[in-house]
């Protein structure tokens, strides 16, 4: 019977059904917003982090002026025009430009150095007195028109960017040109903006040439902006752009600006997860809310459950047993509601019936006994005319040894047969009988031989009389006889915790799987002129006395031939057949 889904699983079908769109539609709708705002917060990392460098930009831009306007002061042009004129005090104006230097320097928000070099005098004038008047230089050295960076002498110490301007402007090295103009300031000046920035944003920003050197931030983490810069590093990056990598197995955003005067990537990143919690926050309150709400929806199903569908399943279950037979079914379970007052009606109804069934039943036993005693007798008669026209043809041809072995034998097998005082007897008393049987079929056919293989233990089963003969004499009528190369019938006992089988097998030809299959649904039918009478005898009466799986089957045996396997169970309690004499 094909499974039907009772109400308790349509019902939670049907919440679920209902709570797939809302968070269908939900997932669909955050990930939009998702996108939207990702792409929001990357658009404003990116203007951010633009708006900074413009900034940094602006002060380096400012100290790329301080060169120019040394080379139009009045007082160092006049310095370095009359410097080798004798009335000219070169102290004084050496002294004075000095401090002319250092109040420029000063005047700009970031610590910087102003140097004037003199490469035909070998003078050096600058607003740091570590350089100032110094005689060592790198006098042979190119001019650096554009910023260059100066790598730390030591770990303690940072860098410095440095640009230079010289006259005349065509000179390539320092001691090609009259004058050289140098502007300097630490990297600590953009160390403490990267600071300034990483305070506000509570992001990682750091400075990166493109190559190999990075200027970070005095907090930042190392490890990451090393990788970063690693995996940027020889690429042609646009001006300004994002992406995301993966570092230490975690999804970073990574923004980027080139600074247009020192020609550096302004970086910075921030984890994904970070910009998206707000989010993520939102969406597992969402799934919390949404669980919550399955759960009471699956509570409300059970407590629907335990008022409807078990009562409907217990009374199911009980109409079951009652179509099975079992009238002896009965509902114990108390619903407390109004299926208490079905459950008391059908256990009335279900008494009633089985009253009246086994008053049938009984009618219907004693009806089958008869019945099967009818069929027991349909056995006789056809050996009997075959085994007295064999004791006919050997008189006749005065083969008295054979006529006496024939007459012996079918003295003892009718003397088995006639017995009806009990209808149930061992299985040794049926396979001797059997036995001489086979011996009176052997005087019929002399190439005919046997061989009976029972257990000793199995020999004390109980079984019907005559439920054996009708094998043997179907393996001999369809397999011995039908081929002359068959010569051959074994009866082989095997037993197991629960069922006995009895294998009667020839050495014949056997039939095919469409033969079988035509057996097999002659003998689940009702007995007709065209459904052989031994062996639907024998099925009918083992399915009767033993009852379900008990039976006849038929199967081609490993000689070719057939094999007809008598099977019934070793619990199943035996019905005990009335004597004829016993029949009133």
């Amino acid at each position: 019977m094909p499974y039907k889904i009772n109400i308790f699983s349509k019902i939670l079908v049907l919440l679920i059904l209902l709570l797939i769109p809302i968070v269908a539609l939900y997932g669909f709708t955050n990930r939009i917003t998702n996108n939207v705002i990702q792409e929001q917060i990357q658009s404003s990392n990116l203007n951010q982090l633009s708006f900074f460098l413009h900034q940094l930009d602006s002060n380096v831009e400012r100290l790329a002026m301080s060169p120019v306007i040394l080379g139009s002061d009045p007082y160092i042009r006049e310095f370095i025009d009359r410097r080798e004129d004798p009335s000219y005090d070169m102290l004084r104006e050496q002294s004075r430009i000095m401090e002319k230097l250092s109040l420029q320097s000063v005047s700009n928000g970031w610590v910087n150095e102003l140097t004037i070099v003199i490469p035909d005098a070998k003078t050096v004038l600058s607003s740091s007195i570590f350089v100032n008047g110094t005689d060592t230089w790198p006098w042979k050295s190119p001019v650096h028109r554009t910023w260059n960076y100066a790598s730390p002498g030591d770990e303690k110490s940072s860098g410095s960017f440095y640009r230079e301007i010289s006259e005349p402007v065509r000179a390539e090295y320092l001691d090609q040109a009259r004058v050289l103009y140098q502007v300097r300031f630490s990297a600590q000046n953009l160390i403490q903006l990267l600071d300034v920035y990483k305070q506000d944003k509570r992001s990682d920003p750091f400075l990166f040439d493109g190559q190999s050197t990075a200027i970070l931030n005095s907090s930042s983490a190392a490890a990451v902006s090393d990788e970063i810069g690693t995996m940027l590093s020889g690429r042609s990056l646009p001006p300004s752009g994002q992406e995301q990598l993966d570092i230490q197995g975690q999804q970073y955003l990574i923004s980027y600006v080139k600074s247009d005067q020192l020609g550096w990537y302004l970086i910075d990143y921030v984890p994904l997860q970070k910009i998206l919690s707000p989010i993520t926050k939102t969406r597992q309150l969402f799934y919390g809310a949404t669980a919550l709400l399955l759960v009471m929806s699956i509570l409300a199903s059970f407590l629907l459950y335990r008022n409807v569908q078990i009562p409907l399943i217990k009374m199911i279950q009980s109409v079951q047993k009652v179509k099975r037979g079992d009238l002896s079914a009965r509902i114990t379970y108390r619903a407390k509601n109004e299926f208490d007052f079905l459950i008391q009606r059908f256990n009335e109804m279900a008494q009633r019936i089985q009253v009246l069934v086994e008053d049938v039943y009984a009618e219907k036993i004693r009806s089958r006994e008869a019945t099967l005693k009818q069929l027991q007798s349909q056995i006789h008669p056809h050996f009997l005319y075959n085994s007295l026209f064999f004791i006919i043809n050997s008189a006749e041809m005065e083969d008295k040894e054979s006529v006496v072995a024939m007459a012996q034998s079918l003295a003892a097998y009718y003397r088995y047969t006639t017995r009806v005082e009990n209808q149930m007897v061992l299985l040794r008393e049926e396979v001797e009988w059997v036995g001489h049987y086979l011996n009176i079929q052997t005087l019929r056919i002399t190439r005919l031989t046997y061989e009976i293989s029972v257990p000793e233990e199995m020999m004390e089963e109980r079984i019907p009389r005559l439920i054996l003969q009708p094998l043997v004499e179907n393996a001999i009528v369809h397999g011995i006889e039908r081929s002359p190369r068959a010569n051959r019938i074994t009866i082989t006992g095997e037993q197991d915790a629960d069922w006995n089988r009895l294998i009667v097998e020839d050495n014949g030809d056997g039939a095919s799987k469409e033969d079988l299959e035509r057996l097999h649904k002659q003998l689940r039918s009702s007995m007709t002129d065209e459904v052989g009478c031994g062996t639907w005898n024998v099925h009918s009466r083992m399915y009767y006395q033993f009852g379900e799986g008990s039976g006849l089957t038929f199967q081609l045996g490993e000689s070719g031939g057939m094999r007809s396997i008598l099977t019934w169970s070793r619990h199943a309690p035996q019905q005990q057949q009335p004597a004829e004499g016993d029949e009133g």
